[in-house]
């Protein structure tokens, strides 16, 4: 679950912080994008040995819960990842387009 957590804080954390920056502007902040998306597959796997073990251990409801909240926010850490991914994309075509004219 924590890794769940740090996936899906870790790209808004760096843009925050880059408001309080003059060394990095926000185009910096995409640096982030292949830490989020990797916690958010740790996340995922994690969450699925979790639910292996919990399987066999008859009566541990609350660590499959946690399983799950872990696999959910690995996933949103995932997709938070791939759209900052597809924002820099579009950036970068529209940048490019820019320069031509």
């Amino acid at each position: 679950m924590l890794a769940g957590l740090a996936s899906v804080a870790t790209l808004p954390v760096a843009i925050f912080l880059t408001r309080f920056s003059d060394r990095y502007e926000l185009l910096h902040a995409g640096f982030a994008i292949p830490l989020g998306g990797a916690l958010g597959f740790l996340a995922i796997v994690l969450a699925r040995r979790a639910r292996m073990r919990s399987s066999v251990r008859l009566g541990d409801a609350d660590a499959s819960r946690l399983a799950g909240v872990g696999r959910l926010l690995g996933i949103a850490g995932v997709c938070i990842a791939l759209s900052g991914l597809v924002s820099l994309a579009v950036y970068a075509i529209l940048e490019y387009v820019g320069a031509q004219e």
